[in-house]
């Protein structure tokens, strides 16, 4: 009735409305006698009128920024994406598309497209909305910086990156004296030129080189707390040098420079006495994600552009000023992890491919059309190579490394990625920079980012031939071992409590292994140690009241699922658990029979790569995203679907074929070690005509008495099905129930899938 009532009025008030307004209108033009209106006439049809408009709204600076926004940020995650999945940092992509959307590729080959989508107009919107993004980025890497770790651990590290900086820098300007008649622009000065190039060389990205630190799983190792520890005080350095740099190439000489660089002294010294202890204070009481308001948030956020202001108008590059905002940021933890996670997603995905594109809208590799062009190329690349890498890897083995890890360093101070974007990019706008030495350097800059990868595995390939890298916690091969596999800590608990069911009383012939994977680009390495701590401690604490032992495993990654497989399979694991919180089907028909309502997790993307090869619910009604597809994993794993488990002393198992029998396996661990009641329902008459696996219960009987019961009915009751702590299922016999829509599936506990080991 409430509904017919909120109809009518709705109609009704439409259409008096929509009368009046009408009535209003020819009133009105009754108004207009004898004011010589005047109606343009065009000449064109009322068709060719709004093709007309159409064409001028595509024209709009608006229309035309969105425009190249939206491309930009397609092709640049498509080939970020695709540089992942070779194993190349997801900035080589970014970098890439900026050149292809730029005059060296699309401009070239198709250049009415690249004028229509970057007209010569419309650049200076896009650098300013690229700067907005770098400003942000820099503001990013100033937070990403521990400087507690400079401060506790900078002895030998500092030594090394300020070889790394001072040796490429000497080769950068000794390669000015060589090129600067040919290529420096007309009217800079040697110096300028000299200076520029030599900081070139002299960069080391150091956000990439945090990735791949973590990517390689050496973070934890000495080796990774050197190398970053050297990438944090070179980036400092550098980024101090820069300055002094900028300084001189806008004042022209030393003594000029000295009005500069005493402002800049002035401003970082009072960006440390009195804006940092200030941000401190707001910190420590704006801790939380509850505390820090909208308020709160705009103090930092003006704090970062009033510093990136001050730089600017002092004459150092707003950027520089980006990057003390966010090195003078409080240094507790929590806070940091949560201002970056305010600021990244922007930063990162929306503004800086824009800087990207805008680098690649400069670059013209075009301009390199003849040999000699490219023979000063390969001279830049060796110079920036012999310089930072071999200068890295001497100072390492002079500071007493090995030379597996000094080559590491080298390779990986060797990355130079966006930061070396940056540096050319301010070159270029100061005109210190040719086009032709700008192409020369971006190519540098990419082909060194992009060896990194390559170089790191063939230097570990040199001194560790043939032996596959697994943790420590995977070896011990004579004991039953289960990997758990889990996203947040309640799923842990739940996986451990399931794993503890089926170990508990054989301590001494089994392993466990809790395993949490993270994205690289969700973690930030301050704080990996504070953050692997806080997901694992509730699991350990867990562990001590079971009194179970276990291992953890902590990884970040670029592919989770891909890594869950690998590192199962790597580690000879004889099961793998594998928790997707109360529902992996949500959004689908089984998710509201099932009655789950929590957050979802894609199966798909993670199974797809971690079991078997049967598809779980292939060729059933359901959801695509309510697929689990087996397709990695030589070991059995063990999909829970959580219904809040809290005990594993009452099993049914459900048995539709013959094959299921390897479920009695995990049955009898269940009553060894948890005293469980074991019901296996035979679903389909297959075990009353199977001699063997009568056998198999008649054994598990005679063992424990007592412990399990053989049922032949076909209808389960929905008393019996809520009284069960855990359905234990085959994947095939899951499949059934779901493809056949079983009325058991709306009363069912929580149940482990469980697929058989597959052959190698």
């Amino acid at each position: 009735m409430k509904k017919i009532k909120n109809s009518i009025f709705y109609v009704s008030v439409i259409s008096i409305f929509s009368v009046l307004m009408y009535w209003t209108v020819i009133l009105g033009a009754a108004l207009e006698k004898d004011r010589n209106i005047i109606i343009p006439q065009s000449g064109k049809s009322q068709f060719e009128e709004f093709l007309t408009a159409m064409l001028h709204n595509l024209q709009h600076p608006l229309a035309i920024l969105l425009a190249q926004i939206i491309t930009i940020i397609i092709i640049a995650r498509i080939l970020g994406w695709f540089c992942k999945k070779i194993g190349q940092p997801s900035v080589v992509g970014e970098i890439i598309a900026g050149i292809i959307l730029g005059p060296s590729l699309i401009g070239m080959y198709f250049p009415e497209f690249s004028e229509a989508l970057f007209p010569a107009k419309s650049l200076g919107n896009l650098q300013f909305l690229s700067q907005i993004g770098l400003i942000l980025f820099m503001f990013i890497v100033g937070m990403e910086l521990d400087l507690k770790v400079l401060r506790n651990k900078a002895h030998e590290a500092v030594v090394i990156s300020h070889a790394s900086i001072i040796i490429p820098f000497a080769l950068g300007m000794g390669l000015a004296f060589f090129i600067y008649e040919s290529f420096a622009p007309e009217g800079i000065q040697f110096l300028s030129f000299a200076l520029f190039l030599g900081i070139a060389m002299s960069i080391t990205a150091f956000p990439v080189l945090a990735r791949i630190v973590q990517e390689r799983g050496i973070h934890k190792t000495r080796l990774g707390t050197v190398v970053i520890t050297c990438a944090a005080a070179d980036d400092i350095t550098a980024w101090c040098i820069l300055a002094a740099v900028i300084a001189i190439v806008k004042a022209g000489s030393f003594l000029s420079a000295f009005y500069i660089i005493g402002l800049a002294l002035a401003y970082v010294i009072m960006m440390i006495y009195v804006i940092k202890p200030f941000l401190s204070r707001v910190g420590e009481l704006h801790a939380t994600r509850e505390n820090l308001s909208k308020p709160i948030v705009a103090i930092f956020l003006l704090i970062l552009l009033l510093s990136s202001y001050a730089t600017e108008i002092i004459g150092i590059h707003a950027l520089f000023g980006a990057f003390m905002a966010g090195a003078v940021m409080p240094e507790n933890i929590r806070f940091r992890n949560i201002f970056i996670e305010k600021v990244e997603d922007v930063a990162l995905v929306l503004l800086l491919p824009l800087f990207f594109v805008f680098t690649g809208l400069r670059t013209q590799i075009g301009l390199l059309n003849d040999p000699y062009l490219w023979k000063i190329t390969g001279l830049i690349i060796l110079v920036a190579v012999a310089g930072k890498f071999i200068g890295s890897a001497l100072a390492a083995k002079f500071v007493g490394q090995n030379w597996k890890n000094s080559l590491t360093i080298g390779a990986l101070m060797n990355t130079r990625g966006l930061m070396e974007l940056v540096v050319l990019n301010i070159g270029y706008d100061l005109g210190v920079l040719t086009p032709e030495v700008f192409t020369m350097m971006v190519i540098m800059a990419l082909l060194t980012t992009f060896m990194t990868g390559p170089a790191l595995s063939f230097i570990n390939y040199i001194f560790k031939p043939k032996i596959v890298e697994v943790p420590e916690v995977m070896k011990g091969i004579s004991k039953y071992k289960i990997l758990l596999s889990f996203g947040t800590t309640e799923t842990g608990k739940t996986l451990l409590k399931l794993a503890n069911g089926l170990t508990k009383k054989s301590n001494t012939t089994t392993s466990l292994t809790v395993m949490h994977l993270s994205q690289t680009n969700e973690l930030h390495h301050y704080n990996l140690e504070e953050y692997e701590k806080e997901i694992f401690d509730p699991i350990l604490e867990e562990s001590k009241q079971l009194n179970q032992e276990v291992d953890t495993l902590f990884k970040a990654s670029n592919d989770i699922n891909y890594d869950i497989a690998d590192l199962a399979n790597k580690g000879e694991y004889d099961l793998l658990l594998v928790g997707l919180s109360e529902s992996i089907f949500q959004g689908s028909l089984l998710g509201k029979v099932l009655g789950f309502t929590t957050r979802m997790i894609n199966p798909e993307k993670l199974l797809n790569t971690v079991t078997g090869k049967e598809k779980l619910f292939e060729n059933s009604p359901f959801d695509e995203t309510t697929k689990l597809i087996l397709t990695r994993t030589h070991i059995s794993v063990g999909i829970l679907i959580d219904k809040n488990l809290t005990k594993t002393e009452r099993i049914f198992i459900p048995v539709f074929d013959v094959t299921d029998t390897y479920l009695f396996d995990y049955a009898q661990k269940f009553i060894y070690n948890s005293g469980a009641q074991v019901v296996v329902l035979d679903a389909a008459g297959e075990i009353k005509n199977n001699s063997e696996t009568k056998e198999k219960i008649s054994k598990i009987e005679k063992d424990a008495p007592n412990h399990i019961t053989l049922q032949n009915q076909r209808v389960i009751g929905k008393a019996f099905l809520q009284q069960q702590d855990i359905m234990i299922i085959s994947l095939n016999s899951w499949k059934k129930l779901v493809e056949t829509k079983s009325v058991w599936l709306s009363d069912i506990p929580s149940t482990l899938i469980i697929s058989e080991k597959q052959s190698k």
